[in-house]
């Protein structure tokens, strides 16, 4: 078992904070994601669990067993880093070794292990060749491979995909979650990039400034954002500022450029936004005998193939997109009068 328990770990450097009080759980066998933009504290985190980094207060906990000061070659962890940090002298085979040889395996089980785990990747015709003769896929399963032959309790990748080509890191994002589901191993993935964190986990973390801004599954980060940052930070919503909000017969509506609609949950504080995903929202060549719908201006309208991403002003000066199946869309021109009318998914954020 490998479940993590992190009790309030804090971290400082100077008179920043990078780490703020945090608190997690992770259960084994989880695949769980760190996700967030450059500077939110993501692989400093990872680092506290590697034990690279040693936290300035706060608890880390395995399995009941407190490893904060724990050195990082006993804490049983595999690592995958950013540029997969793989010895050029040695072969791909001696570089999936490496790690069973500083635990004094014995050259029988070495060769067992370093065969069958090359098997697994997919890399056992290139046990002979050097780093400098792979591919940068081929490279980074070496380190999968080299992370995971040494059996390790926990998982831990920086930004493992960030290097590759967007249709290779496609592939790759199959590759990692299928080997660690395999295994049977707790997994945490560090990346700023959405697309992987929504692809690959069972739950994602949303740092901001050192803190957890939004825990949740992918479903419930895209579809049910807390706040303004979770909103725009995964799926880009807009982000609308309403006039007034009211509640009758315990459903939520607000009000803005003229028009009153329901929402999808009730007013999380005094201080909301509406977050209306570009695919919530839907135009209209009318207003029609709807007064939800909002009169609005395109901006511009781009073509992308299975959709039209259109910008457009309303009539309070937001602007917002909303995106057109390609199959059903008008091909408005700039300046064309359109109305909007907004899906109920559409929710009301913290600001």
């Amino acid at each position: 078992m490998a479940d993590i328990h992190i009790d309030s770990i804090v971290k400082r450097y100077g008179d920043a904070t990078i780490i703020d009080h945090l608190s997690l759980n992770i259960q084994h066998g989880e695949f769980f994601t760190l996700l967030g933009p450059s500077g939110c504290g993501k692989t400093t985190l990872l680092r506290m669990i590697a034990g690279f980094i040693i936290p300035d207060e706060g608890r880390l906990v395995l399995d009941g067993i407190d490893i904060t000061r724990l050195p990082a070659h006993k804490r049983e962890t595999g690592m995958v880093f950013q540029d997969y940090a793989l010895f050029p002298d040695k072969t791909v085979f001696d570089n999936v070794a490496y790690g069973l040889r500083v635990r004094k395996q014995s050259n029988a089980v070495i060769i067992d292990k370093v065969s069958r785990m090359l098997e697994r990747v997919e890399l056992a015709h290139l046990a002979k060749r050097y780093p400098a003769e792979l591919s940068g896929g081929q490279r980074q399963r070496v380190a999968l491979a080299r992370a995971l032959v040494i059996e390790p309790r926990v998982l831990l990748m920086d930004e493992p995909l960030s290097n590759l080509d967007a249709k290779l890191r496609i592939q790759m994002r199959d590759v990692i979650r299928q080997l660690q589901q395999e295994s049977n191993i707790t997994a945490i993935f560090v990346t700023h990039d959405q697309e992987e964190a929504l692809s690959m986990s069972d739950r994602i973390a949303l740092l901001r400034n050192g803190r957890i801004d939004q825990l949740d599954t992918p479903d419930g980060l895209y579809g049910r954002p807390e706040t303004a940052y979770a909103a725009d930070f995964i799926g880009a919503a807009n982000l609308l500022t309403i006039d007034a909000m009211h509640v009758i017969d315990e459903l939520s509506f607000v009000s803005f450029a003229g028009a009153k609609f329901k929402v999808a949950n009730p007013a999380p504080g005094t201080q909301c936004r509406l977050a209306a995903r570009p695919e919530h929202i839907q135009l209209h060549e009318s207003a029609g005998n709807d007064s939800e719908r909002v009169a609005a201006t395109v901006i511009h309208r781009r073509y992308l193939g299975y959709k039209a991403a259109y910008a457009l002003r309303l009539t309070d000066g937001q602007t917002l997109n909303a995106d057109v199946p390609a199959a059903s869309d008008p091909h408005w021109s700039p300046d064309s009068p359109v109305f909007v009318s907004f899906s109920a998914k559409c929710r009301l954020v913290r600001a």
